[in-house]
């Protein structure tokens, strides 16, 4: 069986080592070697002098530069600074909101569901762990039903927002 093992387009020359420029010309140089293939990728002052030994394909094409990721509909900085505020906070309205955090922060692998236990009063408290730093977080389930997930992401879109501020309130314990 024959392995394919092309490397992508390269940034920049791979003779003079100059980054390509956005819609600059290149050549491709596709060589078979005793390693196996070596894709060349040259701008169009070195391709004249390049070798072509061994050259199985050749073709010319026009460099563009990687677009930028897209951004992530909420920032994971954003979303561990609020949920840490949230649970800071004592306010009953945002349980749901601390809860859709710590489960989207969980999906991002930035928190880790340890363990599920109840408190005195029966209530189900989720224990996450940060997988960085180790921290723990105990959100209380607010045991959701689907009817309210938009409204809850709504909340959560709304508390994100630059200009809304949740000031934590010390916990009554």
């Amino acid at each position: 069986m024959t392995e394919w093992d092309i490397q992508p387009r390269s940034s920049g020359c791979t003779g003079c080592r100059q980054a390509f420029a956005d819609k600059q010309a290149y050549h491709t140089l596709l060589a078979l070697t005793p390693e196996g293939y070596v894709r060349r990728d040259l701008c169009v002052t070195c391709f004249p002098a390049a070798e072509r030994t061994s050259v199985l394909s050749y073709w010319q094409g026009e460099f563009k530069m990687p677009a930028p990721p897209p951004p992530e509909a909420i920032q994971k900085e954003n979303a561990e600074t609020l949920l840490r505020k949230l649970v800071e906070s004592t306010d009953p309205s945002h349980a749901a909101a601390r809860y859709i955090l710590a489960v989207m922060l969980e999906r991002k692998k930035l928190l880790k569901h340890r363990d599920t236990v109840a408190d005195a009063a029966g209530n189900e408290l989720l224990i996450y762990e940060h997988a960085q730093s180790g921290e723990s977080f105990t959100v209380p389930d607010p045991h959701l039903r689907l009817d309210q997930l938009a409204e809850v992401q709504e909340h959560v879109a709304e508390l994100l927002a630059p200009s809304k501020k949740v000031e934590a309130q010390p916990s009554q314990s």
